[in-house]
């Protein structure tokens, strides 16, 4: 059985209340920190517990509560980023909708440690219960002397407020979060300056990932040594994963990283094996931006050694064979699906949700939309595949943001590594027409039809 720092609790009877979240030890993190820590003290043991952000790009949580701009003289703002958008990704749905308080919690203790008097969650916008849920806790929180002026009479004070975003994939991003915040149109600002110097009203801000800041707690209430000692190298503690897909159990999960991804895809504890138990075709490791692995690369990285849940691990390869842990979505595909409709579904979502402010972007993810359903609905030409991976070639690394960059992956994977696909779709027309998301038969079946080529 994995240990569990995040989930340990979501399943007592009333946790989300107040009452019962307290009963079980709830707060403590605040009344420890507030009482007996200083706020560089709380930073340090972040920093010592090698917490890395849980949003998708892993920068190291401590490191960057540690860049926060002190000497201004500025307000400071701690903005947590609950606006969970990502294809595949629904851990962070999980935690505020089942044990809000935990991220109540971690919210106060983090906001100490980095001074901040005034701070937000940015929840996506389709979350609307969950924002009344949160409300709910926030509410039970004041009332019970965890938020307002001089909390527990340590001279702290904390105002917490919800803000509901307008269902834009791109103010995930943290500074078109923060223009989503100031009532401005989302869009990414370029950086430097980056948010710990001028973010929030052009003041000091640290935005961090639900699951982050949700972590803080247990760190605070134990060590920071001790949430190093779980985890494996620089992939330390435990991590939510949104397990979906062809697979017999799907939820969300907290594994220890370091886990293999054999056992995480096998164990009874966590996915179950496959549904159906037909042939593993495919994996997306960390949500729809990250690239896909086919089934020689999943159990096994290029070099034979054993695939683990660790940053390090699914990157292990670069982009020619292997991938990321990302955002923890879990995307599991057998030998039914169709690869070239799962990248032409993903290009279509990052196409709708291009801010348009790059050029590279808007007119590159439209560009990959039209011509993956191109060849997708039987009208696709044998140099379509070669102008795919030169659009995408041209989006990447061009954009002000990471999102050019997350529709650029998964095209770049899925021609890497399922071309002989692509080339079926464009040579044989009639057998991909009139069908649903499942091909009519096996790919393998039929791959001895085109020849195998390599990116």
């Amino acid at each position: 059985m994995g240990r569990k720092i995040l989930l340990d609790k979501i399943n007592v009877p009333g946790i989300k209340t107040y009452e019962v979240y307290r009963k079980e030890g709830g707060y403590a993190s605040v009344e420890k920190a507030l009482k007996k820590m200083t706020p560089d003290e709380v930073v340090e043991e972040v920093k010592t517990s090698g917490l890395r952000g849980r949003g998708g790009a892993g920068f190291p949580a401590g490191m960057k509560w540690s860049f926060i701009d002190k000497k201004s003289g500025k307000p400071r703002h701690l903005v947590c980023n609950a606006d969970e958008s990502e294809p595949g990704t629904f851990k962070d749905r999980y935690l505020m909708e089942y044990i809000p308080h935990l991220l109540i919690e971690g919210m106060i203790t983090s906001s100490y440690a980095l001074g901040a008097n005034l701070s937000y969650i940015y929840i996506r916008g389709e979350y609307m219960w969950v924002y009344k849920i949160l409300e709910k806790a926030i509410a039970e929180a004041k009332t019970a002397g965890w938020l307002g002026k001089n909390i527990l009479g340590s001279g702290y004070d904390l105002e917490l407020y919800v803000q509901i975003g307008g269902g834009a994939y791109i103010c995930g991003e943290e500074t078109a979060l923060i223009e989503s915040l100031e009532g401005n149109r989302g869009n990414p600002r370029i950086k430097p300056p980056f948010p710990a110097v001028q973010g929030l009203w052009q003041n000091p801000t640290v935005v961090n990932n639900v699951e982050t800041i949700a972590a803080v707690p247990w760190i605070v209430n134990n060590s920071g040594a001790d949430y190093a000692a779980i985890g494996i190298g620089r992939s330390t503690g435990t991590k939510l994963i949104s397990a979906s897909g062809n697979i017999k159990n799907q939820g969300v999960f907290e594994i220890d990283l370091g886990l293999s991804v054999y056992e995480f895809m096998n164990s009874d504890e966590y996915c179950g094996g496959m549904q159906t138990n037909r042939p593993l075709k495919a994996l997306v490791p960390g949500g729809s931006s990250v690239p896909i692995l086919p089934a020689n690369l999943i159990y096994k990285t290029a070099n034979g050694e054993d695939r683990l849940m660790t940053y390090e691990s699914l990157s292990d390869g670069g982009f020619a064979t292997g991938s990321m842990l990302g955002s923890g979505g879990f995307i599991v595909y057998d030998d039914r699906a169709c690869i070239v409709r799962n990248t032409w579904n993903f290009a279509r979502f990052y196409h709708h949700e291009s801010c348009g402010q790059c050029t590279p972007c808007r007119e590159g993810t439209g560009w990959l939309e039209k011509v993956l359903w191109r060849i997708e609905n039987g009208q696709g030409r044998e140099e379509d595949i070669d102008l795919l991976w030169s659009i995408q070639s041209k989006i990447e690394g061009n954009t002000i943001c990471p999102l050019g960059d997350a529709a650029s992956w998964p095209v770049a994977a899925a021609i890497r590594h399922f071309r002989d696909e692509f080339e079926y779709h464009v040579r044989f027309p009639e057998k991909i027409k009139n069908r649903d998301h499942f091909v009519a038969e096996p790919f393998e079946k039929v791959k001895h039809l085109v020849a195998k080529q390599t990116v």
